[in-house]
């Protein structure tokens, strides 16, 4: 059994008075969304926090991250809940497939959070992914409490980065987001903003603001037993000795570059073929697995690279040990915006990354020297990348001090501490 209530089983007796009520809103289920709740849940229960913990969430949460709504059970107390919504609420929010439809969405959302907190009697909302309600917060609408936000997508400091110059349209985009977020910020309901860019805190202290501005860790588990499973998962996987291992992680589909990877890697010399294992790890979207299996297929038939796909998706727990068995991580996503773990997961295993060289994850890698940065657009410059680090000793382009800096700066208890001292 797991602990969780719907919102017309609430009954009175069962809101405590006079007490901080916290309440963790999230509609979405996939990415990092359950990790960045687990961390939360282990922190508060670990430390044993007097906070009243309401975790809002859709129904299909409880059905794909059964391990993380146990943790409210393991604790054993009624402080800590899930609360999903209604099928019918879900279904009144309306799809995220057009911009028009995105931003409806994002208004009802922030109505449905409303109606929420004025149930549960929430004395304070964090929203969990803020940059979805920006546009409210913009508009100033009121809220039966204060609220604080996690921001993962800033993007208007871009200009700062090397390499390359930014087209007039990304000017204008970040000139708009700019003034959005610096009109978000004088909601008077407003009281803390926690940033995933650490670049990006130093120009939001510029602005005018109600709220406070903190640097948040992006979250990391590290667990006891990665190495150890190491050995055994490299064996289990059959992935060829005197190999070089390349890790691609998460869900392998089109804007994880996963076009360009396996065009890269036919355009590599049979001899440097033979040395190389490429591992996808993740479930393959449904888009893009005809394309994938059908280039798969051909690159087994006419090279002599090795593929080994794991096409499912890893609890966090188990994660770790395949960045321990790769030797390199491949994280060529496409013009992303924003932070990832895949980063840090690397930075942790002290394995070296080829990584794009646009946005957070391209001034990461070069400020914490964490491997190279390629255009991720460019099939050749992926394959010039692959072809560095089969010829040369991969630690050749990793700096293990900086990057064990950058691994500890983003521990999960880091993450929930930060969270819980600025609430």
């Amino acid at each position: 059994m797991t602990t969780s209530y719907n919102l017309t089983e609430m009954q009175p007796e069962q809101k405590a008075p006079n007490c901080r009520r916290i309440m963790l809103f999230d509609m979405s289920c996939g990415g990092h969304h359950a990790a960045y709740i687990q961390h939360l849940i282990s922190y508060w229960g670990e430390y044993n926090l007097p906070e009243y913990i309401d975790i809002v969430v859709t129904p299909k949460f409880l059905e794909q991250h059964q391990d993380v709504v146990e943790l409210a059970t393991i604790y054993g107390s009624d402080q800590l809940r899930f609360v999903p919504i209604t099928a019918k609420e879900e279904a009144e929010l309306g799809p995220w497939s057009t911009f028009m439809r995105r931003k409806v969405r994002a208004l009802r959302e922030w109505s449905l959070m409303s109606r929420y907190a004025k149930t549960l009697g929430t004395t304070e909302c964090l929203l969990m992914y803020f940059d979805t309600f920006q546009f409210s917060a913009v508009l100033r609408r009121k809220l039966p409490c204060p609220f604080s936000g996690l921001y993962f997508r800033p993007r208007f400091h871009y200009g700062d980065f090397e390499p390359g110059t930014l087209s007039w349209k990304d000017h204008l985009r970040h000139w708009q987001e700019r003034l959005h977020i610096s009109l978000a910020l004088r909601h008077p309901q407003f009281k803390t903003l926690f940033c995933l860019d650490e670049f990006a805190v130093k120009h939001l202290n510029q602005f005018s603001s109600n709220a406070q501005l903190v640097y948040l860790p992006d979250p990391v588990q590290t667990y006891s037993d990665s190495e150890s499973k190491a050995k055994s998962l490299k064996e289990n996987l059959g992935i060829e000795p005197d190999r070089l291992v390349c890790l691609v992680f998460g869900v392998i589909d089109s804007r994880k570059g996963i076009h360009q990877i396996l065009e890269a890697v036919a355009m590599l010399p049979p001899h440097l073929c033979q040395k190389l294992c490429l591992l996808l790890v993740g479930p393959i979207s449904s888009v893009d697995k005809t394309w994938v299996e059908v280039q798969i297929t051909k690159l087994s038939q006419f090279q002599l690279v090795q593929i080994v796909t794991h096409d499912q998706f890893v609890i966090d727990s188990e994660i770790q040990p395949y960045f321990h068995i790769a030797d390199v991580v491949v994280a060529t996503y496409q013009r992303h915006v924003g932070t990832s773990s895949i980063l840090i997961r690397a930075a942790t295993a002290q394995k070296p990354v080829l990584c794009c060289d646009y946005g957070l994850m391209g001034e990461w890698t070069r400020h914490y020297k964490l491997g190279l940065t390629v255009n991720s657009a460019s099939t050749s410059e992926i394959a010039n990348g692959l072809i560095q680090f089969l010829q040369e000793s991969p630690e050749k382009f990793f700096n293990t001090s900086k990057a064990r800096d950058f691994a500890q700066q983003n521990s999960a208890e880091k993450y929930a501490e930060t969270i819980f001292n600025y609430m």
